[in-house]
C-alpha cells in the first residue's frame, strides 16, 4: 500500500484541553493578530520583527530565549512589534529532522503524539509570557493543533506554489506572510499573494468550505537561487506589481535569513550578516518613502547562542550545547537586541 499506519493520533480538541489557555490568553493572543493586521494595512505605524530560533528545539532553551526576548520586547513595544518565532516543523532540500513536532527527541524515534503534546506544552508557555508567535504552516493538517495559539503565519518557499497552501492561507483568519520561491522569482510571490486573498471552494476536513479569502496575505522576500531581493530595484518592482495587481493592503517583510544571507565568496547562508542586512534596507527606507510604506518590518532567525552545531556528530541529548541551533545558524541573542534596538530607533 506504500505506507503502515503507526499509531492514531489524538484530535485537536483533545489536546486542547489537555494544554488549554486562559480567556484571557485568548484575548492577548487575537489582540496580537489585530495589532499585526493594523500595521499590515498602515493603521500602526510600528514595524514587525518576527524573531527567534530556526527550530523550536529543545524547549527549555527555546522558554528561556522567549523570557529574555520579553523583556527586550517591552522596552521598545511602542515603535516595534516582535513576534516570536516558534517553528514546528522544518522544510527540507532533500532529507533530515523534521522539527520537534515529528521528533522532539531527535536521537529516538519519530514519534508525532509526543511531538503534538511537546510542542503545544511549550507554546502554551509562551503564551502565558505574553508574547505573540508565529509558526510555519508546512503540513496544514496538523496546524489545527496549534493555530489557536498563534498570531502569525508563514507560508515557505517551498510551499508558495502548492494550492492547498493559498487556499489554507484564504481561509484562516491571521496575517499571513508568503515567501518567493527557492528560485527568487518575486512573480510568483505575488500570484501566491492574488490566490490567497482570493475566495475559494475546496474540501478540507471532509468538508466542502467556501474561503472568505485573506486581506492580510502579504509577501516575504527571502532572496533565491538568483540572488538576494532586499535592494532597492527588487522592492521597487514588488510595490509595482503589487500596485498592478491591487493587492489589498500591499505589504513586504524582508528575510534577513536564508537566501538573502548568502556570503557571495563562500556561498554560504551566514547569520551574522542579518544586521547588516537589515541596516541597508532601513537606509533605503529613510530615503525613499514609499519603500518605508510598504515594508512592514523583518524576520531574522536568532537563538541564545550564535552560529549553529552539527547534530549528526552528537552522540546523545548530553553532547547537544543548549540554545545553539541545531538547523540553520542563528544571530546570538546579544547581537539581536543590538539589531532590534536599532530597529526601534529608526522607527517613528
Amino acid at each position: 500500500m506504500g505506507h503502515i499506519v503507526q499509531k492514531k493520533l489524538p484530535s485537536a480538541l483533545e489536546i486542547q484541553k489537555k494544554f488549554p489557555i486562559s480567556e484571557t490568553e485568548k484575548t492577548a493572543v487575537k489582540q496580537h493578530q489585530n495589532e499585526i493586521k493594523d500595521i499590515l494595512s498602515g493603521k500602526d505605524t510600528r514595524k514587525i520583527l518576527i524573531v527567534g530560533p530556526c527550530s523550536a528545539w529543545p524547549s527549555e532553551s527555546v522558554l528561556e530565549y522567549a523570557e529574555k526576548l520579553k523583556k527586550i520586547a517591552e522596552k521598545v513595544d511602542d515603535r516595534v512589534k516582535i513576534v516570536m518565532r516558534v517553528y514546528l516543523q522544518k522544510p527540507r532540500t532533500t532529507i533530515g529532522w523534521l522539527g520537534p513536532l515529528n521528533q522532539p527527541d531527535p536521537f529516538l524515534a519519530p514519534d508525532m503524539e509526543l511531538g503534538i503534546e511537546y510542542c503545544r506544552k511549550m507554546m502554551v508557555e509562551v503564551t502565558k509570557m505574553g508574547l505573540p508567535m508565529a509558526d510555519e504552516a508546512l503540513f496544514t493538517h496538523n496546524d489545527s493543533y496549534f493555530l489557536d495559539l498563534l498570531s502569525w503565519v508563514a507560508i515557505g518557499a517551498r510551499s508558495a506554489e502548492d494550492q492547498e497552501h493559498r487556499i489554507f492561507s484564504s481561509m484562516i483568519d491571521l496575517p499571513v506572510g508568503i515567501k518567493n520561491n527557492t528560485a527568487g522569482n518575486i512573480e510568483i510571490g505575488i500570484n501566491s499573494l492574488i490566490a490567497a486573498q482570493y475566495s475559494h471552494v475546496f474540501a478540507f476536513h471532509g468538508n466542502q468550505i467556501k474561503t472568505t479569502g485573506n486581506p492580510h496575505a502579504h509577501l516575504i522576500l527571502r532572496g533565491g537561487l538568483s540572488g538576494p531581493n532586499y535592494d532597492k530595484v527588487s522592492i521597487e518592482t514588488v510595490i509595482k506589481s503589487m500596485d498592478f495587481h491591487k493587492i489589498q493592503n500591499p505589504g513586504i517583510i524582508v528575510d534577513l535569513s536564508h537566501d538573502n544571507s548568502i556570503d557571495p565568496e563562500t556561498g554560504q547562508k551566514n547569520p551574522l550578516a542579518q544586521p547588516k542586512i537589515m541596516h541597508h534596507v532601513l537606509e533605503n527606507m529613510k530615503k525613499f518613502p514609499e519603500i518605508n510604506a510598504h515594508i512592514k518590518g523583518f524576520m531574522a532567525e536568532s537563538f541564545l547562542a550564535e552560529g549553529k552545531q552539527d547534530i549528526k556528530k552528537c552522540q546523545s541529548l548530553d553532547n547537544v550545547v543548549p540554545g545553539l541551533s541545531i538547523t540553520d545558524g542563528c544571530l546570538g541573542l546579544k547581537k539581536t537586541e543590538l539589531m532590534i534596538w536599532e530597529l526601534a530607533e529608526t522607527t517613528e
